[in-house]
């Protein structure tokens, strides 16, 4: 009975989220806004291969991004921080993926015709990113332009995602609560980011991550095509 009387209450907290009218939107941008694994991959190989460190398929790289480039390196340089070259290695990726980050990157097909349409009914929109800030709002800049109103990505003085506080910055930036937000994002750290921001999570299913993963790290409203956001 118990157990009968949780799932019931979850289908309400996810049919409340479905009806519930937002007028501020926050997104991840890597695997959300943007697919920008091939220009990550490249970079991450580059800086490898240049320290003479093994290689990764663009698949398996995949797999490693979420929590900021430099977990990535720390995932893939051999020791992570325990290698002597780790520090070397991770600046060879920066410097690299801030010349590179646009070689392949674009984004995900709706994106853009999704995004006008939120400018079109004032809604108000932020990006938030475990990106470094720079390239963050480069890119932002570069593919969104004004359909973005705030573009924050990781710098001194700001917790990275899954902490609240860049989501949380987003909303000052944006004037508004969390009474009318929602989060958008691709992956468990986007779920958990949601969660330790007060705020509702659409996961979408186009990204880094599949729905299984997804599910089984608490995801809950799943979309599959990113016109659905403007359908809740």
């Amino acid at each position: 009975m118990f157990r009968k009387l949780l799932v019931f209450l979850h289908f309400v907290g996810i049919i409340y989220t479905i009806t519930m009218k937002y007028n501020n939107y926050i997104f991840d941008l890597d695997g959300t806004l943007l697919n920008s694994i091939d220009d990550l991959a490249a970079s991450c190989n580059y800086a490898l291969s240049t320290n003479g460190m093994p290689v990764y398929s663009v698949k398996q790289i995949q797999g490693f991004v979420g929590n900021g480039v430099r977990k990535l390196m720390e995932r893939t340089v051999p020791h992570g921080t325990c290698n002597p070259l780790f520090e070397q290695v991770f600046k060879c990726f920066q410097e690299h993926y801030l010349v590179h980050n646009e070689d392949n990157t674009k984004p995900y097909p709706g994106i853009l015709e999704m995004l006008g349409q939120l400018k079109a009914q004032r809604k108000g929109v932020a990006v938030v990113s475990n990106k470094f800030d720079q390239a963050t709002k480069s890119l932002v800049n570069k593919y969104f332009g004004d359909l973005v109103q705030v573009a924050i990505g990781e710098r001194r003085g700001i917790n990275k995602k899954p902490s609240p506080d860049m989501v949380l910055e987003a909303m000052v930036q944006l004037g508004c609560t969390a009474k009318d937000t929602v989060y958008v994002g691709d992956s468990d750290v986007d779920i958990e980011t949601a969660k330790n921001s007060s705020l509702p999570c659409l996961t979408v299913l186009w990204g880094f991550r599949d729905r299984s993963f997804l599910l089984e790290h608490g995801a809950s409203i799943l979309l599959s095509d990113p016109m659905d956001i403007l359908k809740l």
